[in-house]
Formats: C-alpha cells, structure tokens, sequence
C-alpha cells in the first residue's frame, strides 16, 4: 500500500494519496488546489489517480478534485447527501459502500454532524475483512476536537440538529474501530473547523478515545452543549468557498507568474476598487506602505486572514518582498481569490520616490498603552482575537470584536475616535489597524507584542529608587 499524508500548514489542512503498489490504482482525498504533487508522486510510484474523494463539501479551501479530475480523467466522489448538489458530474457513496483499489480497500461510513454530506474512509491494506489501518475522518473527527457543527446556520441547517448527527456518527461509525486504528483528520491547529485542535497530524481512536474532550463520557444533551458553545466566529470568505465548491468554475492554470504595476497603474486599480494587499512582514509594513493598502504578512495564515478583511472577487493588487509575488498569488487561489491583477514593482524605491502617498503604521509599546489609557479621553480598546481567547483575559474597557467581524461591523466603530487594536502577538492587529485605517479611521495604533507583552508589562514591577 502506498500512504502518503500531505499537511499544508498556512490553512492547517491534510489531504492524501492512497493507492495499491500492486494495480497501480489510487485515489486523492480532500485535495488542495494547486495538485502537482499529488500527480507527481503518482507518477514517481507507478500510481494512476482514478477517484478524487471528498469528505464534504469544504468551506475553509477551495479543492482541487476539478483540476485533479481535468489532469487525470478521475471520477469525483461524495458522500450520498451530496447527490444533486454540485453542478459537475459526481459519483456518491452510502454507508458501507467500498472502493476496491486491488488489495486496498476503502470502506465508506457515512458521518454527518459537520455537514450533512459528511463522509469518512476506512483504509484497509489487506482487504476489509483484515485489521483497518487508518481512518480517514475529514472534519468528523480531529485530534483533541471534532467538526464544529455551526456553518451551516445559514442555509436552514441548525447547529443543534447537527450536532446531534455528529454525536452519533462519532459513536456508532467511529468509535466502533479498533483502538489502534490510526486516524487521519482534515485539519489540524489553527483550523477554525474546530476550537481545540491539536498541533499533531494523526493519532489513533483509542487515543482520541482517551484525551478528546468531546468524546469523554457524556448525554448526547450534554454533548451538544459542549460542542456549540465558544466556536471562533467563521471567517468571512467561508460561505463563498462552500458555494464555490459545488460549483463549476474556473481551473487554477499553471501559469502562476504575477505581472508587475507601476506605481500609477496601482492607483489606478485602486480608485476602481482594487484591494491592495501588502503581504510584506509588519515591521516592513509599518515602516511605510501605500496609503489606503492593508498589511497581511505572507509568513502567517496569509490566505485565511487575506479572506477576512475583503469580500470574494474582489481585484487584488500585491506588495510584497522581490519573489514573493507567485506564492501569494497561489495562497490565494487556494481559497478562490483568483482576481490578482498584479505587484507593485519594486516597492521600496517606488514608496522612496512617492513618498506623498505613502505612510507609516502607528504601533504602541505596552508601556505606551498604558499611558495612553491614563491620558486620552474616550480611548477606544479593540480586542480583535477569538471568544476563547478572550475568555482568558483582556484589557479592562476592550471591546471584544474577532478579527473575522471586523469588515462586518465598522458601523459599531467611531472613525474618529482614537483607537487601539490588539490581539495575541501583533499579527492580526496588524491586519485590523491597517484596514481600519484604509477604511477611513483617522487615529488608529496597534499593540506591539499584542496581549502577551500587556501582561507582561502589567506584572512587570516599575522601577524605583531607594
């Protein structure tokens, strides 16, 4: 058996190939956009890709199974809930049903909760009446967590009854594996599928059994409770990558290279309602950019956060460090933000040569804060990290608003008030200065060191003299 685990750590997402070393035959499962090492290691292992298989209809990615399925001939496959629901030709699977790959099998179980679709694979190396070897478990089950079941809201589908669904998928169709049973979710930390991801990529059942909160024992009342209270709130480009799932759409080309802009032809872009988004690191970003722009650093969860201060296809213009320019331009695509229509050539001599249309980022010590918080009136404190975060403490006077609300509610803000945005560590407060900034706020700082340097600034004791 070949298995191989593919971990794209800038959206915490796992995808794989399996296949029979044997027949050659081989499936992808929940595969990312950008699929040429799927098909070159196919290739490299004498493996044929036959079936893309999806879990679910993703909403935190934009899945490759339509370029997986153009490059190869392979059949697209969901689960039996999916029938009717994509606007390209699918094959669906119920509960039990099997993929033979030679010796290989897969065993379909049917695991709704997360979605109604939901679907996970049983990997058996020696045919299904041999020991599982792992199980393949989407957003169903992940390690130290499951599938928040509150998405779909929106479309009519209650958390609770979700969550209903995914208590029993859990215990009847996974929890019924042998304990030594790898498992071998979707996501891993930093997901916003879930609230209490674990950094590791696989574990086993009787693991999870052991050290899952969401498995101890409990009433399924008891269960629900637990699983749709404190959920982060969903980043704003979710709904649209769930659509654009089921949708028949563009293929990402393998042309990824990014023209580059002048500085007049930026403007330009601008003034039509071109997004600039300067991808550089925030200390670079802070100390100048393009007036108006908004600063999200390619070395975090670039894609994610790019997705949250901007509506989908929206034009993209990019800054960014020399080279830099295709990677953001793929991260992007990854979440189908395919309208990039450029880069800024060479940023800092062309910011050094319009220094009238640039500015700096106003960042504040921990000290600095407190000084401001004892000497300005009506100081506005934006807390911009997640409920569970918040839960551990704040500022006293913050408001609390996740950096995914933030586009969604600048009427709750006062654009001329002085304010002062926070999160963990700097980076997201980077990203909620700057488009408030871009938005019209005319007094905005961000805390250097975020939460973290607060408290350590507040338990700090001052100096003082004998």
């Amino acid at each position: 058996m070949f298995f191989r685990q593919y971990y794209l750590d800038c959206l915490s997402h796992a995808s794989y190939l399996i296949g029979d070393t044997t027949t050659g035959r081989a499936v992808v499962v929940d595969p990312q956009r950008d699929i040429a090492e799927y098909v070159a290691d196919a290739e490299s292992n004498g493996l044929r890709i036959e079936k893309v298989l999806e879990t679910h209809f993703h909403a935190d990615f934009l899945s490759g199974h339509l370029e997986l399925a153009e490059r190869t001939g392979a059949t697209i496959g969901y689960g039996r809930a999916a029938e009717g629901r994509a606007e390209f030709p699918i094959e669906t699977y119920a509960d039990g049903d099997r993929i033979e790959l030679g010796e290989v099998e897969l065993e379909i179980r049917e695991t709704p909760g997360h979605t109604p679709e939901s679907i996970s694979f049983v990997v058996y190396p020696h045919g299904v009446t041999s020991a599982p070897y792992g199980v393949l478990t989407g957003d169903t089950l992940f390690i130290g967590d499951v599938g928040r079941p509150d998405l779909l809201a929106s479309v009519g589908v209650t958390a609770d009854e979700l969550a209903r669904q995914l208590f029993h998928s859990l215990h009847n169709q996974l929890l019924t594996l042998p304990d030594e049973t790898k498992v071998y979710p979707a996501h891993g930390a930093g997901s916003a599928c879930g609230k209490n991801l674990s950094t590791e990529t696989v574990s086993t059942i009787g693991e999870q059994r052991r050290t899952n909160y969401a498995l101890a024992p409990m009433s399924e009342d008891e269960f629900v409770e637990a699983v749709t209270q404190g959920q982060s709130v969903a980043p704003l480009y979710f709904s649209f990558a769930a659509n654009r799932n089921r949708q028949q759409r563009d293929l990402l080309s393998d042309d990824i290279t990014v023209p580059t802009l002048t500085m007049s032809k930026v403007l330009a872009d601008q003034l039509d309602g071109a997004v600039v988004i300067d991808a550089r690191e925030d200390a670079a970003f802070a100390a100048g950019h393009l007036r108006g722009s908004i600063n999200v650093g390619l070395g975090g969860r670039f894609a994610e956060y790019a997705g949250q201060v901007m509506t989908p296809q929206t034009p993209i213009v990019l800054v960014t460090s020399p080279g830099h320019e295709s990677e953001a331009k793929v991260r992007l695509a990854r979440i189908g933000f395919d309208r990039v229509l450029g880069a800024l050539e060479h940023p800092v001599d062309t910011f050094l040569d319009y220094p009238h249309l640039t500015e700096r980022l106003s960042r504040l010590s921990a000290a600095a804060l407190a000084e401001r918080i004892r000497t300005v009136d009506n100081l506005v404190l934006v807390d911009v990290r997640n409920p569970g975060e918040v839960e551990l403490g704040t500022i006293a006077g913050a408001r609390h608003i996740s950096l995914p609300a933030l586009l969604t509610s600048l009427d709750q803000l006062d654009p001329d008030a002085p304010t002062v945005v926070f999160c963990a560590g700097g980076y997201r407060s980077a990203i909620a200065s700057s488009l408030l900034r871009a938005r019209g706020f005319t007094d905005v700082s961000d805390l250097v060191g975020g939460y973290t340097a607060w408290q350590i600034q507040q338990t700090t004791p001052s100096d003082s003299s004998n």
